[in-house]
């Protein structure tokens, strides 16, 4: 991993060999348009133009060098420099040269104070730098600058943060400014210089990065982790939507924090889980989103901590910030004593306000994206945890005499059943009984108190466990990029550091377990990968020993035989399996593991050693050796919970806590062992693994310096330990003892060919012949340069910045030549171009003069013209004017003379004909003045309303009747135009119904309302009437139930009538078959009667009907108006004759031979319906 890429190890963001190169022959086009300059001039300036050394937007000396020309690995321009960087006096011998930046490892920096004055104040800013360099030297260097608050030293590219326990005032706005775009070596040692240098590199390298804190629990990792975030928030540009993605990446800190992070005896705030975020950015370095990975919570807290210690923040800070209202719903006391999971101890913390957090937690929440119904909820799930809690068991004996428990404190019960919607008879089954299944048969157990109380806590234990996964997967979906684009990503690692406690656990374990690991990768990416790259490249080199811990991470995740392989399977093992059963299980596989120790490998090896019991096995990490108790690992290893208590949890009624056991639904119910908490914590692992891997790692290591978190404080033992099991010393070594520098033969040979004359301005041969060739005209040490196969190794700095003076001095003297020339080319150009503006000036100055000379004589001439042709006009005015006036009084004489002869002549006969003239022209006008009123008093264009203004004279009564007509026939037709087809042939039926039976029946005036339907028995929908569908032929003009009134008694059966445009149809509603077809030109006539009944006849003519059709058809129907009208409607369409209606009381009927006469009768008031009776040859209808 040594990350020197495509571009060979320089650092700039335009390495020399990638400066794009100036068209032939173009800085001759631009600045020396004379053909007089040659072509090595011109070359000369293509070299310094575009290599960006000159072309600056601010004055700078002319020794600044160009950033994409800088020889040192990592150097980055500073801001508002044009892409100059200013030089540094070297740290060895006072020489002048530039400021080195990190890069990747293997290729960054290899340890340069820039500025002594700012970075040597306090001890050695950069270790690699200590003189004489020893553990004691080291050490002694770390606690000076500890005592003067400088927290933060190099190694290199690595930063030691040794955490003050107070705050500090060097995170301010000011100074994210002062390291924003800054070189890693040109500021004090500090966070931000790595965070900016992961920033850029991401940005401008397009290479993904990772920023790995490790350390000691409580040294400060959590804190570093938010450092990082809030500066790659704080640099990044601002908008919108980006301040919107950087609120969300930063808020999720308090909240997985409030749920994760707990007091422990070493840490007041320690994380209880392990967090990796990788933030993803656009093209631009803007932010789009992150994803958050969260592993192996210590949800064994939840229901057990030790003494000093508190559980998970988020319990106190419910209590202490929520409202007593709130509180009062989540059935909960601000006690905390009264809650069984949170112990009797002092619950308060110094600086920590746990009713403030829990407001910024909320507060964090809505800002992510949480809404009101999910922060309810999340708090009602907490608020069951804690319940459970309270939740107290007690013996009971069955009546077969076994020991069984129940609920103590039912209250309890019915809190937490009301909080989740379950039945208390659920809960309290789950709690008290195990139901098993064998061979699709259930057995319910009875549980004792004891197991009771481990199924409780393990559904505690469960509840939060899930509830924290729901919680990161909430989050992830709030803050995850869902554009398509392309991405980078720098990932920041904030997991728990490495654990000593007095009873270490499986918990303790799986933590060390997984720091192995982060060290394993700092081992491979620092150490092992610098000197293997001396190997590959051919260099002498002694290797530098340093402990490789990969025989521990073998020892405890080898997938044959390692301890978590043999755990798992001491766990899927049949048979009775304990501790004891564990522990021989490993003795037997590393009995001889010089990382592993027992009571039994010590009886072995005859070591007496009485710290180590009988149920403990002790692992030799590089950070020292731990003892773990065996007593637990298989329970917690196989993390299991009761099937009936994840079935209660299912059938609650709380939607997010239903959605935390998907298990438990009987559908799904699996009688598969699930996985392991090892094995998922070790894939989880060897994920995370391979995704760092893919990135290129940023060191943070974090030192603890005291046990007691005291400010000020620096235990000497604590602080070498821990220097010892991180390897700094070794680190420190490494990078001392290679080379400082090293560039691949061709960017080093286009950097420095313009010291020798053989190289410059251009070398034919081979790129590494060509640096050899080079440095041996510049007189070099040998010792100073080693060739590898594709690079070439400096020792020194001291050597590099003599090559960089010297090039500096060449390149001063070429852009001297450079000004110099140019110079006397721009005053040449000002010269000439300043004479010919001279000459054009005075051309468009004298033609401007002359312009302006015509105009004005023009103007004068203009005016005259004007004035003499005005004093023309004006006077021919004068004179038509009194023409005209002569013209007019000549006409007015001559017509007032006229009509004084005219009148003197018709005087006479002037009043003769003056009455009829003015009765016409009175006449006239009270015409006009009726017709303008009725046109702004006409009434409203409904059809219904028949109301008109009265005549204002008896005279215009005829025409007011007249007009009224004509108005009221105009609104029917706008009417009826307005109207569609359907709408016109119901409006004719019924005007056809109107003329029919309107003054002559009395179910008349009902029906007008009622619109008419045609198909009272949904023959066209209903498939049972197919055959009677056929029989209409499409030709269906009304389908009803009628009643038919049988010929001989007198009695009804009820009838399908169907009228077609051909024929009546009746039919059996039952046989849904025609029984009577009646052609319409067999009707002769109709009678009904004049009542309101349904009566109808139907005269036929003689011998016709088919179906046994015996005389006229007697029938009875609540729509008779709409039949006889459609009736009549058709007989008229289909033979052009009206139909015969006969509206009577009275009439013959022929049945079979004989004639029968019917009379109708009114019944009394309330009678239903027509009831027929015969007698003899007469029949009596008896109608309502």
């Amino acid at each position: 991993m040594s990350g020197q890429g495509a571009q060979g190890g320089w650092a700039g963001p335009f390495p020399a060999a990638c400066t794009p190169p100036a068209p032939p022959g173009y800085l001759s086009s631009v600045f020396f348009p004379f053909p007089a300059v040659g072509k090595a001039f011109c070359f000369l300036l293509q070299f310094v133009f575009f290599n960006k050394g000159l072309v600056c937007r601010r004055r700078v000396p002319a020794w600044c060098v160009p950033a994409s020309a800088c020889p040192l690995p990592g150097l980055m321009p500073f801001p508002g420099h044009g892409g100059e960087v200013v030089p540094t006096q070297c740290p060895l011998d006072g020489s002048t040269g530039l400021r080195p930046v990190s890069q990747s490892p293997g290729t960054r920096a290899r340890a340069m104070e820039a500025d002594p004055p700012v970075l040597a104040t306090v001890g050695v800013g950069d270790l690699v730098l200590l003189d004489p360099l020893s553990e004691e030297s080291l050490l002694s260097n770390l606690r000076e600058r500890f005592l003067h608050k400088e927290i933060y030293t190099y190694i290199g590219n690595v930063v030691i943060s040794v955490n003050p326990y107070c705050p500090l005032p060097i995170y301010s706005a000011e100074m994210v400014e002062q390291y924003c775009n800054g070189n890693f070596y040109a500021l004090k040692p500090h966070i931000y210089a790595i965070a900016e240098d992961a920033y850029s590199s991401l940005r401008d390298r397009d290479r993904d990065q990772c920023i790995l804190i490790t350390g000691e629990s409580g040294a400060g990792k959590t804190e570093a982790s938010k450092l990082v975030m809030s500066y790659v928030a704080a640099v990044c540009s601002k908008g919108a939507e980006v301040t919107k993605v950087k609120e969300q990446l930063l808020q999720s800190n308090p909240v997985l924090e409030a749920f994760g992070n707990a007091k422990t005896i070493r840490n007041n705030n320690s994380s209880r889980f392990g967090k990796y975020m990788d933030v993803e950015f656009d093209f631009k370095g803007e932010p789009l989103g992150g994803l958050i990975s969260n592993y192996l919570l210590e949800k064994s807290r939840v229901v057990q901590h030790v003494k000093n210690e508190r559980n998970f923040h988020i319990f106190y800070q419910l209590l202490a910030g929520a409202s007593d209202p709130l509180l009062k719903r989540l059935k909960l006391q601000r006690d905390c004593r009264h809650h069984g999971y949170l112990g009797d101890e002092d619950p308060r913390l110094p600086g920590m306000d746990d009713a403030t957090n829990f407001q910024a937690v909320q507060d964090a929440m809505r800002i992510i994206g949480f809404s009101e119904a999910e922060v309810t909820q999340l708090l009602e799930v907490t608020a069951v945890v804690l319940k459970l809690g309270d939740l107290q068991l007690s013996s009971q004996f069955q009546a077969s005499g076994m020991e069984a428990c129940g609920i103590q404190n039912m209250q309890v019960l019915r809190d937490i059943c009301e909080l989740i919607g379950l039945r208390e008879s659920v809960l309290e089954q789950a709690l008290c009984s195990r139901t098993m299944e064998a061979k699709q048969e259930k057995v319910v157990t009875a549980l004792s108190v004891a197991q009771g109380y481990f199924g409780r806590d393990a559904l505690a234990k469960n509840i939060y466990s899930r509830l924290f996964d729901w919680l990161v997967t909430r989050i992830n979906e709030s803050i995850q990029v869902t554009t398509g684009e392309r991405r980078k990503v720098m990932g920041v690692l904030d997991i728990y550091g490495f654990e000593i406690v007095k009873d270490n656990s499986f918990e303790q374990f799986i933590i060390n377990y997984c720091n192995e690991k982060l060290q394993q990768i700092f081992i491979l990416m620092t150490l092992k990968e610098e000197q293997e790259e001396y190997f590959r490249e051919g260099i002498a080199w002694t290797p530098v020993t340093f402990f490789d811990n990969g025989i521990i991470c073998d020892l405890i995740e080898s997938g044959k035989g390692g301890i978590l392989a043999l755990l798992d399977e001491e766990c899927l093992r049949p048979g009775t399996v304990s501790p004891a059963t564990f522990l021989a299980k490993l003795d037997q596989a590393f009995g001889n593991h010089k990382h592993y120790e027992s009571r039994k490998s010590q009886s072995d090896r005859r070591i007496t050693d009485t710290s180590l019991p009988s149920t403990c096995f002790r692992v030799h990490h590089y950070a020292g050796k731990v003892t773990y108790n065996a007593t637990g690992f298989i329970e917690k290893n196989m993390d299991q919970l009761y099937r009936g208590l994840a079935q209660a949890m299912w059938q609650a009624k709380h939607t997010l806590l239903r959605s935390l056991f998907p298990d438990g639904d009987p559908k799904k119910a699996s009688l598969k062992m699930p996985p392991t908490a090892g094995f998922q914590f070790k894939a989880s692992i060897s994920t995370l693994m391979k995704n760092l891997y893919s990135k290129n790692p940023n060191y943070i290591r974090c030192i603890k310096p005291n046990e007691s978190q005291a400010p000020g404080l620096f235990t000497d033992e604590l602080v070498r330990n821990q220097v010892r099991y991180l390897g700094l010393l070794e680190n420190v070594r490494v990078r001392r003892a290679g080379y400082a520098y090293r560039q691949p033969y061709q960017p080093c040979l286009e950097r420095y060919r313009l010291l020798s004359t053989h190289t410059w301005p251009r070398w034919a041969g081979t790129a590494r012949d060509g640096v050899q060739a080079l440095f041996s005209d510049l007189d070099i040490l040998p010792e100073e340069l080693a060739y590898g196969h594709t690079k070439v190794f400096i020792r020194t700095p001291r050597t590099l910045f003599d090559l960089e003076e010297r090039r500096r001095r060449q390149v001063e003297e070429l852009a001297t030549l450079i000004q110099k020339t140019y110079r006397g080319w721009r005053c040449r150009t000002q010269y000439q171009l300043m004479r010919k503006s001279q000459i054009l000036i005075s051309a468009w100055f004298r033609g401007h003069v002359q312009k302006k000379r015509y105009q004005h004589t023009k103007r004068a001439v203009l005016l005259i013209q004007a004035c003499a042709r005005g004093w023309k006009s004006r006077r021919l005015l004068r004179e038509l004017k009194h023409q005209k006036r002569c013209h007019q009084a000549a006409a007015i004489i001559s017509a007032y003379w006229k009509g004084y002869k005219t009148r003197k002549e018709y005087t006479k006969y002037f009043r003769s004909g003056a009455m009829a003239r003015l009765a016409n022209f009175i006449y006239r006008r009270l015409l006009q003045k009726f017709f303008l009123g009725l046109k702004n008093n006409l009434p409203p264009l409904t059809v219904s309303d028949r109301s008109w203004p009265p005549a204002p004279y008896r005279f215009l009564a005829n025409a007011n009747e007249e007009l009224k007509t004509i108005f009221y026939h105009w609104k029917c037709k706008k009417y009826r135009d307005q109207l569609s087809l359907e709408k016109r042939a119901a409006l004719q039926t019924k005007l056809c119904a109107s003329e029919l039976f309107k003054g002559k029946k009395a179910r008349y005036g009902p029906s007008v309302p009622e619109p008419f339907q045609g198909d009272y028995v949904g023959l066209q929908k209903n498939p049972k009437y197919q055959k009677l569908q056929a029989a209409a032929q499409g030709k269906l003009v009304l389908a009803d139930a009628v009643r038919k009134v049988n010929q001989a008694n007198g009695k009804m059966t009820p009838q399908l009538l169907l009228l077609t445009k051909e024929h009546v149809i009746l039919a059996d509603p039952k046989a849904t078959q025609p029984k009577v077809v009646i052609s319409l030109s067999d009707i002769r006539a109709t009678s009904v009667t004049r009542f309101s009944d349904g009566l109808l006849v139907l005269h036929l003519k003689e011998q016709t009907g088919t179906g046994g059709t015996k005389g006229d058809v007697l029938l009875v129907s609540d729509h008779v108006i709409e039949v006889v009208t459609r009736l009549h409607q058709a007989l008229l369409e289909t033979t052009r004759q009206a139909l015969n209606l006969q509206i009577a009381d009275q009439f013959s009927t022929q049945f079979k031979k004989s004639s029968i006469a019917v009379t109708v009768v009114q019944g009394p008031k309330g009678h239903l319906g027509p009831v027929c009776k015969k007698k003899g040859k007469k029949m009596e209808v008896l109608v309502c």
